[in-house]
């Protein structure tokens, strides 16, 4: 009987016990952005809350960015970016806060948000008509720079005129690169090759 009343005791208290949560042998903890920092363990990355209660758990697919406290994974605008491949080809997308994805992997490459926007490649995709000797269509690859929401939404051409691409991992073994930067809330501005500067102002 005296046995019985512990058992209660013990199962009564239960719900009122804290329990301690213990993240091992880590490589590496970020500063917080927007409340939750990235930790990494081997090659892959979660993301915990100020808590040090794991909101993301470990997963392969996300994307570091480069700052003055090192390279890792971080959210901005409530996004942060994902690489996905298919056939040898990064594509770059985003999930929110939850870990959902919020924006399918389907740029050739992305930035981060700020300010709500984000520059990113656009792949387009263009028949150009069939191949009756091979008996297959014949499709032309090209890409935009351009701005989205986090939404995903187009919201604005940064490059007029538009770069074909290869969709073939021996020719594209790294992701194109981003000629534009964010310049001011309305400004966007790129270098050329001849140290010559472009500047898109998006209303």
């Amino acid at each position: 009987m005296k046995n019985f009343k512990w058992i209660i005791c013990i199962v009564m208290l239960l719900p009122f016990l804290v329990l301690s949560q213990t993240l091992e042998n880590l490589d590496f903890v970020s500063p917080f952005h927007e409340d939750l920092a990235a930790v990494k363990k081997n090659d892959q990355w979660a993301f915990i809350d100020r808590n040090g209660d794991v909101v993301i758990d470990f997963r392969p697919d996300l994307v570091s960015t480069r700052t003055d406290s090192g390279s890792y994974p971080l959210f901005s605008n409530g996004r942060c970016l994902i690489e996905s491949k298919k056939d040898g080809i990064s594509y770059f997308g985003y999930i929110d806060v939850s870990g959902n994805k919020a924006i399918e992997p389907q740029f050739l490459n992305a930035k981060n948000f700020l300010n709500g926007k984000a520059i990113v490649l656009q792949l387009i995709k263009e028949s150009a008509g069939v191949n009756t000797a091979l008996g297959k269509n014949v499709v032309y690859y090209k890409y935009f720079e351009v701005i989205i929401n986090t939404d995903g939404t187009l919201e604005a051409y940064l490059s007029k005129d538009p770069q074909n691409v290869v969709l073939d991992k021996s020719y594209l073994r790294n992701p194109p690169e981003i000629s534009f930067t964010h310049f001011s809330e309305s400004l966007y501005v790129k270098k050329d090759k001849s140290n010559k500067t472009t500047l898109v102002k998006i209303d």
